[in-house]
């Protein structure tokens, strides 16, 4: 399975807070049947100021220290999770958003929105980004408050060409019953392009992409369970190049 969502990288947002607890949720990831993972670490202006430019630095010394550790069964890519806000303009504009790869010809970047609220101006957001040959997968929508309180909030998203990206911990009831529900709602709708861990720590948020997997099947059956974690993930990376461990 490929798992598209992902803080593995220490010390530089909400993730593990060392090489030790990063190395435990790849081994974890592995166990799981995990074989790709894209790091995806917090673009949060004001909160994780990180940067295209950081990231590549630090994903580029936590494979050096990796390579002291052996054939982990892993391979990795970078990307990133960037949040909405109005740095996201300049950096798109820059071309620095890290992509997670491409659908149907545009860049494919993994977009945060706030979990308590979908931001007035993300349709007219979307729509520059389109401009740009740049799609948003939104990220966990699940979690969002809006799209809790009604479902029929992501319809403008949808209609903007956003792809979505739901939580396999939301599925098997990590995040509350309101939560699961509103994930299998997006699954029955046939809304959901890939089921990702966003896993962060070993035992809060594990990575449990294989019983995410399992919860989805009983929904939607086999085959379209298996393309959340194998077929769409693989058409977004394509011939990425991954770093094995």
């Amino acid at each position: 399975m490929i798992d598209l969502h992902s803080h593995i990288l220490p010390g530089i947002d909400d993730g593990p807070r060392s090489f030790a607890q990063s190395l435990e949720l790849i081994r974890a990831s592995a166990a799981n049947g995990i074989t790709h993972i894209v790091v995806t670490p917090h673009i949060h202006p004001g909160r994780y100021l990180n940067t295209s430019h950081s990231l590549e630095l630090a994903f580029r010394d936590f494979l050096s220290c990796l390579a002291a550790e052996g054939e982990l069964g892993v391979q990795l890519a970078l990307a990133a999770e960037v949040r909405i806000s109005d740095e996201l303009l300049y950096m798109a504009s820059k071309q620095q958003l890290p992509a997670l790869g491409h659908w149907e010809g545009d860049l494919l970047v993994l977009l945060e929105m706030p979990h308590s609220h979908i931001p007035a101006g993300v349709t007219q957001l979307v729509e520059w980004l389109a401009q740009r040959n740049i799609r948003p997968m939104i990220a966990h929508p699940e979690r969002n408050k809006d799209v809790l309180r009604d479902l029929d909030q992501i319809g403008p998203l949808v209609r903007a060409g956003c792809l979505f990206q739901l939580t396999a911990g939301a599925l098997v009831g990590q995040f509350g019953e309101p939560s699961r529900l509103c994930a299998e709602k997006l699954l029955k709708k046939g809304l959901a392009t890939i089921l990702a861990t966003d896993t962060h720590h070993l035992y809060r948020r594990p990575p449990n992409l294989a019983e995410g997997r399992r919860a989805a099947e009983q929904i939607i059956g086999e085959t379209h369970a298996w393309a959340l974690v194998q077929d769409n993930p693989v058409k977004i990376v394509g011939d990425r190049l991954f770093a094995k461990r």
